[in-house]
C-alpha cells in the first residue's frame, strides 16, 4: 500500500470523512492548505450531507482534477472539455472497480448487498487519482 492510501486510511479512521480523506491526502502534491481543502471537502461526506447520493471519495477524485488540470477561470474555456473528459475517465473506472457511484448502492443500504466499504471507495478514489492526474499507477 503507497503513503498515500495509507494517510487517506488514517485520515478516515481519525474521523475525516470519506471526501476530507482523499483530498487531505493529497494536500502536499496539490500545494493546498490542508484546512482549505478540510472545509471544501466538508459536506460531500456520506453522499454529500448524508444524502446517501455521490460517493464520497469519488466527489474528492473529481475535485482533485478539477484543480489539477483546470487552467483557472481565465482559462477555463480551454481546459474544461479537458477536465471534462477526465473526470468521466475516472468515474467509469470508479464504477468499473466498485460498481456504482452511488453511497446508497455501494453500502448496500435497499439491497442488503454491500459492493465496497468506504475504506474500500477511498483506496479505489486514491488509485484512481494517482492513475488518472499523477500517473503513477
Amino acid at each position: 500500500m503507497d503513503k498515500i492510501t495509507e494517510k487517506a486510511l488514517l485520515l478516515h479512521n481519525q474521523g475525516n470523512n470519506c471526501c476530507q480523506s482523499v483530498c487531505l491526502a493529497f494536500a502536499d502534491k496539490l500545494g493546498i492548505d490542508e484546512e482549505v481543502l478540510f472545509k471544501i471537502s466538508e459536506g460531500f461526506g456520506a453522499g454529500m450531507g448524508n444524502l446517501q447520493g455521490s460517493c464520497g471519495a469519488l466527489s474528492a477524485a473529481v475535485m482533485i482534477a478539477g484543480i489539477y488540470n483546470s487552467g483557472g477561470k481565465d482559462a477555463a474555456v480551454r481546459t474544461k472539455a479537458k477536465t471534462y473528459k477526465l473526470v468521466s475517465q475516472m468515474n467509469n473506472e470508479f464504477v468499473d472497480l466498485v460498481g456504482s457511484m452511488c453511497c446508497k448502492e455501494i453500502k448496500g443500504l435497499e439491497t442488503g448487498h454491500v459492493l465496497k466499504s468506504c475504506d474500500g471507495c477511498i483506496e479505489t478514489a486514491v488509485y484512481i487519482v494517482n492513475k488518472f492526474i499523477f500517473k503513477e499507477n
